[in-house]
């Protein structure tokens, strides 16, 4: 989900047209793709000041584009230990932006998260807070899970320790890297009309809104892995 905060950008109005999409799991810029999108923006906007929310110990933009580019990167959490494992040159911010009294005077040209989104419980505090730190045309942008996928919904509905125990069994991880986080899945939904006017009350413009069908948990079960790509 890529938004504005207004049709006005570096001082020029920008006639914006509304691309809505969807595309497979594999073509998804949520996970390993996500880098090479985020510098593009940057670049091709000329964006300065970002961040990114959630990121903690694995920040989406490494150390050495930061330096070349000299931007400043700053990484919010929740959690103060999460961001105590990136590097030293994120400047680092323990927030919660799903919080009613959030209040924050800095502003960014960029706010953006990967995979947050399903773990926010007050997904319209969430993007109100995201909107007011956002500079005079600055770029909002989110990749999350949605409902109703068949493991999200399991995700969603089981006691987190039973997710937890089945979570290692189906994608191992490196617990300490790679943390587990609850799943709510509050405005975790695809492009339909009704989730884009929820951020249009808001205020934002939204620019363009993909849905990609399909997941990897099924990776290890040939089988199941084939059904899921044929449905």
């Amino acid at each position: 989900m890529y938004l504005t905060s207004s049709a006005i950008f570096d001082g020029k109005l920008i006639l914006l047209s509304m691309k809505i999409g969807y595309q497979i799991v594999k073509n998804f810029i949520g996970w390993s793709k996500t880098e090479v999108f985020v510098q593009e923006l940057i670049l091709k906007n000329n964006l300065k000041s970002i961040l990114e929310i959630g990121a903690g110990a694995n920040p989406t933009i490494n150390p050495e584009f930061i330096k070349k580019h000299d931007l400043k990167y700053t990484i919010s959490n929740i959690d103060d230990n999460e961001l105590k494992k990136a590097d030293k040159i994120y400047s680092k911010l323990v927030i919660d932006l799903s919080s009613p009294g959030f209040n924050l005077p800095e502003k960014f040209d960029l706010v953006f998260s990967r995979m947050v989104g399903e773990h926010i419980s007050d997904a319209n505090t969430f993007h109100q807070n995201v909107f007011k730190i956002l500079n005079k045309g600055g770029l909002s942008f989110h990749c999350f899970s949605t409902l109703y996928a068949f493991p999200f919904l399991i995700n969603k509905i089981i006691p987190n320790k039973l997710s937890d125990v089945v979570l290692d069994k189906i994608a191992p991880r490196d617990k300490h890297q790679h943390g587990k986080f609850n799943a709510y899945y509050d405005w975790s939904r695809g492009p339909s009309p009704q989730m884009i006017k929820r951020f249009e009350n808001i205020g934002y413009e939204v620019l363009e809104y993909v849905g990609y069908f399909g997941h990897n948990y099924y990776n290890k079960i040939p089988i199941l892995n084939k059904i899921e790509e044929v449905k």
